[in-house]
């Protein structure tokens, strides 16, 4: 019985999800679904995103979290768009939420979503949203082995960003180990190496969102 009703759940979310993904399409609107463990960088690297984009095109946000508006207000301070998401203990965002979000926002054609989805590098992997892109951001002190140990989170991505290399000459990180399993399960997956303290590598990372 349990996993029937789980079957339903993921039907009518699927659903939602396709009629997300035709909307967007139709309004020629990107959305970015970011996903990351907690601390990982999430909200840092969107307001870098936020900042290079001010003034090429319309930015957006839905702050997905489980409590709390903190990162929501830093983005609304800043003048941008966002709509904040409480789950109320809920591990992931779906397609309803996101369409409800979207609701509020009202974008523009043309313009640019960015999810903040829970922090959970389990849960977001399994709940289609109807987004264009998966981007996961991975961070240095959290080790060069969660390719190997969150094997659905990283063959879900369509891009991930290792944020903090300013932190490897302190930390006991295998890039290669750590490249080798993003290759191994994204074949197709860009990958980035960034530091939004020193901007280390945003340049190219700047360069693909631009482009998307």
């Amino acid at each position: 019985m349990e996993i029937r009703v789980m079957q339903g759940i993921m039907d009518v979310n699927g659903e939602i999800a396709k009629q997300n993904r035709e909307l967007f399409l139709e309004r020629k609107i990107t959305v970015v679904n970011v996903l990351a463990s907690p601390g990982a960088g999430k909200t840092t690297l969107i307001q870098a995103i936020c900042s290079f984009l001010k003034d090429i095109r319309k930015v957006y946000i839905i702050e997905g979290d489980i409590a709390s508006s903190i990162d929501a207000e830093k983005f609304e301070k800043s003048g941008i768009p966002v709509v904040q998401i409480n789950t109320g203990g809920g591990c992931h965002l779906d397609a309803n939420m996101l369409r409800e979000a979207v609701s509020i926002l009202k974008p523009e054609n043309g313009s640019l979503i960015l999810i903040e989805n829970v922090g959970n590098l389990v849960c977001p992997a399994a709940f289609d949203l109807g987004d264009t892109l998966r981007l996961l951001v991975a961070s240095v002190p959290e080790g060069h082995d969660k390719p190997y140990k969150y094997v659905s989170m990283f063959s879900y991505a369509d891009a991930i960003v290792l944020s903090k290399t300013d932190l490897l000459p302190y930390i006991d990180f295998d890039m290669k180990m750590f490249e080798n399993g993003v290759h191994a399960l994204s074949p197709k997956a860009s990958l980035f190496k960034v530091s939004c303290k020193t901007g280390e590598g945003l340049e190219d990372f700047f360069d693909w969102i631009n482009k998307i």
